[in-house]
């Protein structure tokens, strides 16, 4: 009998992306699965339902239809406690769990007996690329920050020569430089500003000046250092953060967009902008913080909001910017997905081998208990 994989429209607030695609659909039914999709799915991602059903899928009217002996859920956003009460035991969740801090969704999982991968913990190596949904969604987030901070900017980017005299450059200082911060430095040079950027790893400095920006950093011994072996950036300590504050300090008071982007896993969000330095920006002035949803990078950003500070700088703070661009945030997570049920399905039969590296990276619940070494600490 075929691996039946469910998938069902997502409820947590504001997400409008989706699991699957039609062209996932074709994928998934390949690999010898059948797919049902729960009515409205696609909605947020302009993608209707006859399209599911024009590429095989069957669309099934509520949660628990759609959920009714699915040997494997496919999710955005981690399952609700109505989705997770209504699943098979032994069944199979794959979605982005947040498992650091959505702690009651992990123990809901556990407590239903299921087979939890959170798709934010596949392993950044050379096979899994294709897998990676913190590149694929940080990519569209990077490029959707720049396009929120010049709506909000009350200027244009690019230099303007015009009869009645010349518009300047916006300059734009981009902060964490992974992948979302590469595509906001390429983004905003497209859109024609004068960017600069910053990020404690020094294998960066080169990726920034390759897109013509100029780099910005304290280049001392632990900056040389400041890599895990995974491509993460190290938490670095108190003195190096208070060089570096001091050398961004006087560079942020020319800046006109300031976008931050920088993330620890299972940590909350450095701090790299004080209330000092929104002070010290001019009237008008704009910051994008990325990082908003983990805590934030900015003093006083607020999630979902748009901070008027009162010296006029409006500090942007929306969650989920991959999620403003739906469509084709839902078309590369849906890859992203169907890559890694590569790993489980084999000729329509579900097959997991825990020990294979990637998915023995990926899973935080199996069994009953909590696996993740990293969420059980």
């Amino acid at each position: 009998m075929a691996v039946a994989v469910a998938v069902t429209r997502e409820r947590r607030e504001g997400e409008t992306r989706c699991a699957v695609t039609p062209e996932t659909v074709k994928k998934l039914i390949a690999l010898g699965a059948t797919v049902a999709v729960e009515a409205g799915t696609g909605l947020g991602s302009s993608i209707p339902d006859a399209d599911y059903a024009a590429a095989g899928a069957t669309v099934k009217p509520d949660t628990r239809a759609v959920l009714d002996g699915a040997d494997i859920v496919l999710k955005v956003r981690g399952p609700t406690a109505q989705e997770t009460s209504a699943l098979k035991p032994g069944a199979v969740v794959v979605s982005m769990l947040d498992a650091y801090r959505d702690k009651a969704t992990v123990e809901a999982l556990r407590g239903a007996g299921a087979t939890a991968f959170a798709m934010e913990f596949v392993p950044r190596i050379t096979r899994a690329q294709v897998m990676d949904v913190l590149s694929s969604q940080a990519n569209l987030a990077g490029y959707r920050a720049v396009i929120e901070a010049a709506y909000a900017y009350g200027k244009g980017f690019p230099m303007m020569m015009t009869a009645a005299g010349t518009v300047a450059a916006a300059k734009c200082f981009v902060m964490g430089v992974g992948v979302a911060g590469l595509q906001a430095i390429a983004t905003a040079r497209r859109l024609g500003a004068v960017v600069t950027a910053t990020d404690v790893r020094p294998a960066t400095k080169e990726q920034v000046e390759s897109l013509g920006a100029k780099f910005l950093a304290v280049e001392d011994e632990e900056f040389r250092n400041a890599q895990t072996a995974g491509g993460y950036a190290k938490e670095m300590s108190d003195d190096y953060k208070a060089k570096q504050a001091e050398l961004t300090a006087g560079h942020i008071v020319k800046q006109d967009v300031v976008i931050t982007t920088a993330l620890i896993p299972g940590r909350p969000a450095p701090k790299l902008l004080t209330a000092a330095h929104v002070a010290s920006m001019k009237p008008g002035s704009v910051i994008v913080d990325l990082a908003v949803e983990a805590g934030g990078n900015v003093e006083g950003s607020r999630l979902n909001e748009v901070v008027a500070t009162p010296n006029g700088v409006a500090i942007v703070g929306w969650a989920n910017l991959a999620g403003r661009i739906a469509a084709d945030a839902s078309a590369l997570y849906a890859r992203n997905l169907t890559a890694f049920l590569g790993l489980l399905v084999k000729d329509g039969t579900l097959t997991m081998d825990l020990e294979d590296e990637i998915l023995k990276a990926a899973v935080v619940t199996h069994g009953g208990a909590v696996v993740h070494e990293g969420v059980k600490g």
